[in-house]
């Protein structure tokens, strides 16, 4: 049984992803808190610590996996103004990349003193075939993800510090769904060999293989769950 830390617990892929480990000792996390999730606002640095030291202290001291999964997709288009486009660009790294840097950073210095252990980084298929034009910052905050996951995996295998990335792409959650209807709704689908966006327990299941099933060899990998809809 892994003592497990998820963030963005409060909808979508997150709240999937905590039934899906059901079993394991599971400490969520939303900006608001509630349903025994650790309240944190990951725009704010200091939140961001301060969660994970929550977490230790409701998972008696250990944490065996993090799961970062909290994650912003708001537009900013480039007519914006040059302070507000500024503000959308680092609002969605603080909130996406530099939150998820932060706890993985703490998640290997703890990995390293009681013999290792795992993390997983929700990412976006956004990270390898871009956004839209509105989205610029998201992309490259998911990008960021990746990048970072592949050089943990490299730098702490031999201390049995695990690193995973998922990739989806549209996903059934209020976010997706919104998106998706300001994108033509089903015309969109056409771009899906699939021919349907994934289910969150699809996502979550991913992520649950990788937490606590995926042979070590595995580390570094990035595992894409976007029904064909973008392929390497």
């Amino acid at each position: 049984m892994a003592n497990i830390l998820v963030t963005g617990t409060s909808r979508g892929i997150g709240a999937a992803i905590v039934p899906a480990l059901s079993g394991h000792n599971v400490v969520g996390h939303s900006t608001r808190g509630g349903e025994g999730a650790v309240a944190a606002d990951l725009s704010d640095p200091d939140k961001v610590t301060a969660l994970w030291w929550e977490a230790m202290g409701r998972l008696d001291g250990r944490i065996d996996v993090l799961v970062n999964n909290a994650g912003i997709f708001e537009a900013t288009p480039i007519e914006q103004g040059d302070a507000g486009w500024l503000a959308g660009w680092e609002r969605t790294m603080q909130v996406n990349l530099t939150a998820s840097a932060a706890l993985c950073r703490l998640a290997v210095l703890h990995f390293r003193e009681q013999g290792g252990g795992r993390i997983v980084n929700v990412s976006s298929r956004a990270a390898y075939r871009g956004d839209s034009p509105q989205h610029w910052h998201y992309a490259a905050s998911k990008a960021g993800m990746i990048g970072m996951t592949k050089s943990i995996a490299r730098g702490y295998a031999a201390e049995g510090i695990l690193a995973f990335a998922v990739c989806p792409g549209f996903t059934m959650t209020g976010m997706a769904e919104d998106y998706l209807e300001s994108r033509g709704g089903a015309k969109l689908l056409a771009d899906i060999p699939l021919g349907r966006v994934a289910g969150a327990d699809e996502v979550a299941e991913t992520v649950r293989w990788l937490a606590v099933e995926a042979p070590p060899s595995a580390t570094g990998a990035v595992i894409d769950v976007n029904g064909a809809s973008y392929v390497r």
